[in-house]
Order: structure tokens, then C-alpha cells, then sequence
């Protein structure tokens, strides 16, 4: 029997994230490149099993310079987003920071001892992360993404 919670869970965050790439596109980026006080961005991914490209926007708790910081909360979900573990396969990825030109980027999910120390920084960006984090068993993931070659 499918878990039902799982499933509405999933077509919420679908909607959203489809209506924020919408209002992003339609705006041509004036309304959407912020929410909850922090910077979005789409990330393009490579699907793990299909290959094709997979867009989302995600908010940005910590910009260093060139740099981003995101985290793969879910909601606090028992599971990793989608994304995640696309980029987990293959972490060639695209970014498009504040609705700007998309750019050639690289995915490294922060280890252990890196989230550690980054998480209080995360933390004060959003407090909601906190309430994430006290959701799940799963350590919430944090992944940099940084230009390719860099």
C-alpha cells in the first residue's frame, strides 16, 4: 500500500517548486528570487537513472562570493530530496543564482566534520532549518556548490 503521507508530500513540493520556477520565468526574475529572507536559485540536475535535466529552486542559506551553500532538508522529510541524490551521481551540475544566466557549477556534499561547523551559520540564516533537522533520524545533508574547476 502506498504511503499516502509521501505522496501528497511529494505532489506539494512538485506544485511549489513549479510555481516558483513559473513566477520566476514569468517575472523574468523580479518576484522569486528571495523567500523566507534568503536567496533562491535553480539548480539543474542530471537524473540518476533517466539523465535528463531536472530543475529546482532552492533557497540559499550562505553566499560565499561565487560559492553557495544549500541544504537538502526536504521539510525535515524521513527522506532526501530528489535532487540530492541526483547530484550525489553525478555532481556536474547547472545553477542559476537570482534568475541570472546559468552557469557550469560543481556539487560536494559537505563532509561530516565541514556540516558540523556550517550548520550553526545555516541555522541563523533560517531557524526553520532547526525545526527540519528535529523532524528526522537522517542528518540533513549540506552541499556546496562552487564553479567547475574551481
Amino acid at each position: 500500500m502506498p504511503d499516502t503521507r509521501r505522496i501528497v508530500t511529494d505532489l506539494r513540493l512538485k506544485t511549489v517548486a513549479s510555481l516558483h520556477r513559473t513566477l520566476l520565468d514569468v517575472t523574468g526574475g523580479r518576484i522569486g528570487t528571495r523567500f523566507k529572507n534568503m536567496p533562491t536559485l535553480t539548480l539543474t540536475t542530471a537524473g540518476r537513472r533517466s539523465g535528463r535535466p531536472h530543475t529546482v529552486v532552492l533557497t540559499v542559506p550562505i553566499v560565499d562570493g561565487d560559492r553557495y551553500l544549500v541544504v537538502a532538508s526536504r521539510g525535515g522529510d524521513a527522506v532526501s530530496p530528489a535532487w540530492y541524490h541526483n547530484l550525489c551521481t553525478e555532481p556536474r551540475v547547472e545553477v542559476s543564482f537570482r534568475h541570472g544566466a546559468a552557469r557550469p557549477m560543481t556539487a560536494r556534499v559537505l563532509t561530516p566534520a565541514e556540516r558540523e561547523a556550517r550548520w550553526p551559520q545555516v541555522v541563523r540564516a533560517y531557524p526553520g532549518y532547526a525545526d527540519y533537522q528535529k523532524r528526522t533520524a537522517r542528518r540533513i545533508p549540506l552541499i556546496e556548490l562552487s564553479p567547475r574547476g574551481k
